[in-house]
């Protein structure tokens, strides 16, 4: 009895220390849970906290301040290491107020964490993070109200969870599979319906499901080296600056849609999707400076006229329509023409074109969280206001300017616009021309990965139209089609993000597997002496595709 009760005791001990160094490899799994809805109480901390777990002081959960800002001091923060941080905040005050959060390490370096307008009387949900290239040994984790008043607020369920670059990526990845990829079983039999084993399977992709492209210029046109090193990357395009305003009428009555028809011609031929951009922008440097000089009924008959010329013209030409540039920066038109005009933009452009697709669009959205204008909740208000004007939006126009990109940010500002149910678009990616060519390689990585693996994002355009003396911020290749840095990784990731040549043999079933990017396929099967070739189609929604294919 003593020595089987000394075995149990051993026994316990390791199990002690076993199932601890166990779950220290456990990977945590990214929770993509948003909300933008103000709740009456607060859902529980994501991760279940984190490693902020026990950071309360009272058995409520609950705490209260009533100071400039409130502090969380961090201990030991590891290096290389991707922070995702989320809070449910209530505002205390009469009125509601944009809450920033911030982080300040050891050696004083301050990081945009995350934003959101908090409300009296209920609780709203602020989600966002960081990423440390190096260990802190203290820092604080602050929230702040955005126009420097005393902060008087209520915050619950804070939560910070760590990831390591490798548990970032793995997540990505498994979102990817999921999401970007489908299982495929292809069935051969004869024609008696019996199966043939050991039949020889080639697929290959020809074109992918998931919109990726770049802007174009009418540097395009009559240059056969551009065309052909678009053409043999993207399947979507859009005219950096050829639809805009100040290009079709640069003179008062002066219309000019000759260069726009040839693009047109061009994404035609080539079967290149492309969005149209933009019906109007509200910032007053890129409005032709005749119209800028009009007042009252003169300025309203010009954007009537500006509307209905550009809409009747190319009437389902484009899959999408950025109606009011940037409304969230700028308000030119509603200045001058009254509130309702944005709206009336809208209106006017789902009249006339109802089978385009109405856009949103504007800047540091994702970009950054220090930009108040363009809050994630900024934008979400403003979908709201057109809906409750009777314009139902059909997509989320994220430009992308980035110059240091922070990858939790982006994918929490993605996670709650997602749970609205729109698709969404990187409409303008691009990293500032004020980092080195290889820099800005590595952070347009970091942007196209975090975009693609997004379960809510779409599509994405690259903001990099050619031009003679180069691009706007960031150019993929140099005037002789040369690849740069930025031009090296979008081809590795449409590489990675294309299914190769697959060779296969169906089993004693008949069939055959794999996993392939939705898109367009083509087979080819051989027996013996016959052979057929096929096609099929691999799309989001299907848990499985099934293809008989008959010998």
């Amino acid at each position: 009895m003593k020595y089987q009760y000394l075995f149990l005791l051993i026994i316990g001990l390791y199990l002690s220390i076993l199932i601890p160094t166990f779950a220290s490899y456990e990977e945590p799994i990214y929770d993509h849970s948003a909300y933008t809805e103000c709740k009456s109480v607060p859902e529980d901390a994501l991760y279940n906290g984190g490693i902020m777990k026990d950071y309360w002081t009272n058995e409520n959960g609950v705490i209260r301040s009533e100071t400039n800002s409130y502090n969380f001091v961090l201990n030991n923060l590891s290096g290389d290491t991707i922070y995702s941080f989320s809070s449910w905040v209530r505002i205390l005050d009469a009125d509601s107020a944009v809450i920033k959060a911030s982080l300040k390490t050891a050696n004083g370096t301050v990081k945009c964490v995350g934003n959101v307008i908090a409300r009296p009387g209920c609780w709203s949900f602020l989600k966002g993070g960081f990423v440390l290239d190096f260990p802190s040994s203290y820092a604080l984790l602050y929230l702040q109200r955005s126009d420097g008043e005393k902060l008087n607020i209520s915050i619950s369920s804070v939560s910070l969870q760590p990831f390591t670059y490798q548990q970032w990526k793995k997540n990505q990845q498994d979102t990817i599979d999921k999401g970007r990829k489908c299982t495929a079983i292809i069935h051969i039999s004869d024609v008696q319906g019996e199966r043939v084993p050991g039949a020889t399977i080639i697929v290959e992709q020809v074109s992918r499901d998931f919109p990726f492209g770049s802007a174009i210029t009418k540097t395009v046109l009559g240059n056969p080296a551009y065309q052909t090193w678009f053409k043999e990357r993207f399947n979507a395009a859009v005219f950096e600056d050829e639809l805009k305003w100040y290009s079709t009428e640069p003179q008062q009555g002066e219309v000019n849609y000759t260069i726009p028809d040839q693009m047109l011609e061009f994404v035609r031929k080539n079967q290149i999707i492309t969005r149209g951009h933009n019906i109007f922008w509200e910032d007053p440097r890129y409005i032709p400076s005749w119209v800028r000089n009009l007042t009252g009924p003169d300025l309203k008959s010009a954007v009537t006229s500006r509307i209905q010329s550009l809409m009747n013209k190319y009437k389902n030409e484009f899959i999408h329509w950025d109606v009011d540039n940037e409304m969230l920066h700028y308000d030119f038109y509603e200045q001058r023409l009254g509130t309702n005009t944005s709206l009336e933009f809208f209106q006017t452009a789902q009249q006339l074109d109802p089978l385009a697709k109405l856009f949103m669009n504007d800047y540091n959205v994702v970009e950054t969280c220090y930009d108040m204008n363009s809050t994630v909740d900024a934008y979400i208000s403003k979908l709201r206001d057109l809906k409750q004007g009777g314009i139902f939006m059909h997509g989320i126009g994220l430009e992308g300017h980035f110059t240091v990109p922070n990858p939790p940010l982006i994918r929490a500002v993605l996670d709650k616009l997602a749970t609205l149910k729109l698709p969404i678009w990187l409409t303008e990616v691009d990293i500032s021309k004020n980092l080195d060519k290889e820099t800005q390689a590595r952070y347009l990585e970091m942007v196209l990965r975090e975009g693609f693996s997004h379960p809510g994002v779409n599509g994405i355009m690259l903001w990099t139209g050619l031009h003679s003396n180069g691009c706007y911020q960031m150019c993929l290749t140099d005037n002789t089609f040369h690849n740069l840095p930025a031009g090296d990784i979008v081809d590795n990731l449409l590489k990675e993000w294309q299914t190769g040549v697959v060779h296969g043999e169906t089993d004693e079933h008949g069939s055959f597997s794999f996993s392939g990017f939705l898109g367009e396929y083509k087979i080819n099967v051989k027996f013996g002496n016959r052979t057929v070739n096929s096609t099929f189609s691999l799309y989001r929604g299907d848990d499985t595709r099934h293809l008989n294919i008959q010998l």
